[in-house]
């Protein structure tokens, strides 16, 4: 019973990643995300991780999709464009050369890190009765310590993001025409 979920799940995720890559109307795509989503949330609940499975569907598959969606429809991107048109020249050829250059430093960093992969658990406090959240407490110090200007950086593009979609989702008014 446990593979046959795992299969029906994975081909969720697996029919879902497709589909947000294939279809061309962006209000499709994030139906397609959606079923990822609920994909994800059913291998998390095969795994016993229920409280995950549960913020999985309503943080990610309500609250962020629903977000997406809102902004689709606000910017109207839902009508087809001409693909044909490149705004920059040399546009295809400079997203390949970026996405080779990309993917050498993903493999190179897996590559020297593979001799830190035997060894699990370290750098890991242990939980123990008197501190049992000291797993929680180590993460924050690093997120919140050692990482701040990372995750502070992190806040501020998604706050750009947000007000670039505010001001490309704004209509300006016509002068003189009473409207």
């Amino acid at each position: 019973m446990e593979l046959f979920v795992f299969v029906i799940a994975a081909a969720m995720v697996l029919a879902g990643a497709l589909g947000v890559v294939t279809r061309s109307n962006p209000v499709h795509a994030a139906m397609s995300l959606v079923l990822t989503l609920f994909g994800i949330a059913v291998m998390f609940v095969a795994h016993d991780a229920h409280f995950l499975a549960a913020v999985q569907v309503i943080v990610y598959a309500g609250a962020i999709v629903v977000l997406f969606l809102f902004v689709i429809m606000l910017l109207g991107v839902d009508r087809a464009e001409d693909l044909s048109v490149e705004p920059i020249t040399n546009q295809r050829p400079l997203a390949a050369i970026i996405g080779v250059g990309i993917s050498a430093i993903v493999i190179a960093a897996i590559v020297s890190s593979r001799a830190g992969l035997g060894a699990s658990g370290q750098g890991v406090n242990e939980t123990t009765l008197e501190s049992p959240d000291a797993n929680i407490r180590q993460l924050a110090r690093v997120i919140f310590s050692d990482n701040v200007f990372a995750f502070e950086i992190t806040s501020v593009l998604l706050l750009v993001a947000v007000i670039g979609t505010v001001v490309m989702a704004r209509k300006t008014k016509s002068v003189g025409t009473g409207k």
